[in-house]
């Protein structure tokens, strides 16, 4: 008998039954609870429950599907908020009230909804995997692609619906597929676990825009790459987290909250709903997905709240869409891996962890890609990970392991988010790799002299990281005059540059072409100052002059719509020192 033998929190055992396949999706119990198989020996079959299974007996029923945990990916997914286990919200409420109820069997698309439906298939086509049939407008912004899916080859279209407004579980196109009919809709049911094919990945050459000085200048992320957040309580994650969000050129949003406080997840919903997306001026929810799994829902649906988000990124890269996926935070998916191991007896790891946290961790974000889909188009996800570390300690299996497999490290630091610096990024800690693969991107887009303006400073940052620890010890009157230079100058640039206003108009959101401008001014007047020093000028005459408090206030002074002010401040700082 498949019955429930013993029950552990989320994790029961089936004593002595070969029914089950590993990782086979289960319902147990008589209210249906979602379940995964993820152990399976001679004598026992384990599995992981995905809701609460208080009230559960021993003796219960277990019923297997024959397949693994899947999702249902189809129109309406853009502005709905999903559980862990893609169950929408909002038609929850409707049907169950206010809190998530056991064994609620809402599926992830609403099938009584209809689509406006563009049949793009004719009878006779020959399709092959990934190829559009049909589109229809999912939301203002986003339009989606029903497509072939990836395990059926060549197909030859038998039948081919007129265009018209259709459910989504609405026969579109038949066609014939090793011998056989298959009726296709315009949904895909697809593994969680399982990545969505590509045709070939190519290389990473694209930054992802954000507007923030401080990730697009010093430390940038790549349409397609990795990039993980560290940072303590209070540093600013998730701030950090919504203005990427709110300002990056990515086509899609998918917005995990793994594991957080339910009143920060609220945070979240009211705001994206409210946000006005400033490229096209409609919502942001859009071009949103949201998914909620708070900190008291049940801890295995925090394990598969991951992999869902990844699964519908996935599925709407396939459109040739880019997707950047911010998961908030892989710490409490991690602690949900912990405490499910613990539960399983597993020998631990390091501070309790399971010993295949590494391995979970590179097969997430090793789904971030920049690919050729199958259909011929160019689409990508790109991972933005949080990660909580405790007492914001670096060295923790969950921040270094995150470290081995993200080529971009944003470290945030508490002593900045103190002293309300935001955003609070340490530019020494924190690294990108992705800045030599953007060259061309810079010379063609940009200017030719973006990455040596960088270099310069970033190389006057450290020199300063260098010079402040002489400070703490003798001060700095000691110094020399052109040590002096180095150290304000780096004033202007971590003030006036790298920290950031979200709320002021012109400074929540800088193109690239002004943060190029606004380097060139601050070096302009460190290369100036230099050689007036040089001359015999002292830096206190320099600073005097006021032209490091003016170029403080330049990025609030000078719009992004008048670059041509950039030119006057250089010009000023010619006439001005030319003059002392």
């Amino acid at each position: 008998m498949n019955t429930v033998y013993a029950i552990n929190g989320p994790v029961i055992k089936l004593l002595k039954t070969k029914a089950f396949a590993m990782r086979e999706m289960v319902y147990v119990g008589e209210k249906k609870l979602i379940g995964e198989v993820i152990g399976v020996n001679d004598e026992y079959t384990i599995i992981q429950v995905y809701e609460n299974t208080a009230g559960l007996k021993i003796g219960e029923k277990v019923e297997g599907t024959g397949g693994p945990l899947s999702i249902t990916l189809g129109p309406g997914i853009i502005s709905d908020i999903f559980d862990g286990i893609a169950r929408p919200l909002k038609a929850m409420i409707k049907t169950d009230g206010c809190f998530v109820t056991e064994g609620s069997n809402i599926p992830t698309v609403d099938f009584t909804r209809e689509f406006d439906v563009t049949v793009t298939a004719k009878e006779g086509d020959i399709l092959e995997a990934g190829m559009v049939f049909a589109t229809c407008p999912e939301s203002s912004l986003i339009i989606n692609k029903a497509m072939i899916p990836p395990y059926m080859d060549k197909c030859e279209v038998t039948f081919a619906a007129e265009n018209g407004k259709y459910h989504p579980n609405d026969t579109i196109i038949k066609v014939k597929y090793k011998g056989e009919e298959v009726a296709l809709d315009l949904c895909q049911r697809w593994a969680i676990r399982q990545p969505r094919p590509v045709k070939r990945r190519i290389p990473i050459n694209t930054p992802l825009i954000t507007g923030q000085r401080v990730l697009d200048t010093i430390a940038p992320i790549a349409k397609g790459g990795t990039a993980a957040i560290p940072g303590g309580f209070g540093t600013g994650k998730t701030m950090t987290q919504h203005q990427i969000a709110k300002w990056c050129d990515a086509d899609i949003i998918v917005y995990i909250g793994c594991g957080e406080r339910g009143n920060e997840m609220t945070q979240v919903l009211e705001e994206f709903s409210e946000l006005i997306d400033p490229k096209s001026g409609k919502h942001l929810t859009d071009r949103t997905v949201l998914i909620a799994n708070t900190s008291n829902m049940p801890v295995a649906a925090r394990e598969a709240s991951i992999y869902t988000g990844i699964t519908i990124a996935e599925y709407y890269r396939d459109m040739g869409y880019d997707i950047a996926i911010m998961a908030d935070s892989t710490s409490r998916w991690a602690e949900a891996l912990r405490e499910i191991s613990g539960r399983l007896e597993e020998m631990p790891a390091e501070e309790g962890f399971p010993a295949y946290l590494p391995s979970r961790l590179s097969e997430f974000y090793e789904r971030a890609s920049n690919s050729v889909t199958l259909s011929g188009e160019r689409g990508s996800v790109t991972i933005i990970g949080a990660v909580s570390p405790q007492g914001s300690d670096f060295s923790e299996p969950v921040t270094q392991n995150t470290k081995r497999f993200v080529r971009c490290f944003l470290a945030l630091d508490k002593s900045l988010a103190y002293a309300r610096h935001y955003p609070a990024i340490n530019w020494i800690t924190s690294y990108s790799e992705y800045v030599d693969d953007f060259a061309d991107y810079y010379k063609e887009n940009v200017g030719e002299d973006f990455i040596p303006c960088r270099r310069e400073i970033n190389n006057i940052l450290l020199e300063e990281n260098k010079l402040m620890e002489i400070v703490k010890l003798i001060g700095a009157d000691v110094l020399p005059d052109d040590q002096k230079l180095i150290i304000e100058i780096a004033k202007v640039i971590r003030v006036g540059f790298l920290q950031q206003n979200a709320f002021h108009k012109d400074d929540t959101f800088v193109p690239l072409s002004k943060q190029l401008l606004m380097m060139k001014a601050i070096l302009k007047l460190h290369k100036k100052s230099l050689e007036m020093i040089t001359k015999g000028k002292t830096f206190r005459e320099i600073h005097e002059t006021g032209l490091f408090d003016k170029l403080i206030k330049m990025k609030y002074d000078i719009p992004n719509d008048k670059p041509q002010m950039f030119a006057d401040y250089e010009r000023e700082i010619e006439q001005v020192l030319g003059s002392v």
